[in-house]
């Protein structure tokens, strides 16, 4: 049995909707397993990560393989031959992280159950619990923008509708954080009238992907995690500011470091003329879930 699989790249939060929100974008990880009744393992990494990702059963992708397998009451088989050709990032809130757990997942679906479609809402169930959250993993299984929570061992997940002709952003410099220090620094409480205004943000960030766009600014203007995080990733928090002040609806994608972006071209055009050094651009749009491609 030979399955290839197709997994997006994500964005979490879009700034207000921190841990919740989720939109998966047209950059892709492609990941081909090979399976066979004897063998062990193999597992050949190409493009990011390839110097730092393990080559065993701890491997992202096989170890949540392996779980989702258990959790469908199948063995695994004897022989997996793993290649990955990577190009999501890592450590850079992308959501490289959900995108192997993904992957692995929908690896293991096609080894359950060879004829049948992608269970989607199982997908999410499992990589969501594994992930910790559904944002990433919900839009990295569903492709577009959802809002998600997690209810005990349940996910409440709605796609959202786009409204047509969003474009995106994303300015990923060198540096890495990784989310486990992203979310150390976070405060415990926070002030009642910050909290106010991340409701308001939140509650209308929905409307403005879906019919308001004009309103993205505002919708994505957060108190909660972005500017308690400035420290990590300083020239990130400089880039974000300056996109902003500028009317461009700009948020730290995920955990950071990366800058994101998302609005109408015209909305996005300012961009063009501000200076990103130490940062690559990539200019992107919404994108489909995960796929197995053959």
């Amino acid at each position: 049995m030979r399955l290839t699989v197709r997994v997006p790249a994500s964005t979490a939060n879009l700034g207000s909707g921190f841990d919740c929100v989720g939109l998966a974008v047209d950059w892709f990880d492609e990941l081909t397993l090979e399976v066979s009744r004897t063998g062990g393992l193999q597992i050949e990494v190409f493009g990011e990560g390839s110097h730092q990702v393990p080559r065993d059963e701890s491997h992202l992708v096989i170890a949540t393989l392996l779980h989702a397998l258990r959790q469908w009451g199948v063995a695994p088989p004897g022989g997996l031959l793993l290649r990955t050709r990577n190009t999501i990032p890592h450590s850079r809130g992308l959501g490289s992280s959900a995108a192997a757990i993904v992957a692995g997942c929908a690896l293991a679906h096609g080894i359950a159950f060879p004829d049948e479609e992608l269970d989607r809402v199982e997908l999410t169930r499992v990589a969501s619990l594994l992930e910790g959250h559904p944002d990433n993993a919900g839009a990295a299984v569903w492709g577009g923008a959802i809002l998600a929570w997690l209810d005990g061992e349940r996910v409440e997940l709605i796609r959202l509708r786009l409204v047509e002709g969003l474009r995106c952003l994303a300015f990923v410099p060198d540096l890495e954080v990784r989310t486990e220090g992203a979310r150390a620094v976070l405060p415990d409480m926070v002030p009642r009238k910050d909290a106010v205004a991340q409701a308001v943000a939140a509650a209308s960030l929905p409307l403005a992907l879906e019919q308001r766009p004009d309103l993205l600014l505002s919708a994505t203007r957060d108190r909660l995690h972005q500017f308690q995080r400035a420290e990590l990733m300083p020239a990130s928090w400089s880039l974000l500011r300056r996109l902003r002040r500028v009317g461009i609806p700009a948020t730290i994608s995920g955990a950071g470091p990366t800058v994101f972006a998302i609005g109408l071209e015209d909305q996005l055009a300012k961009a063009d003329s501000l200076e990103h050094e130490g940062f690559q651009r990539h200019d992107l749009v919404p994108g489909e879930g995960v796929q197995l491609v053959d």
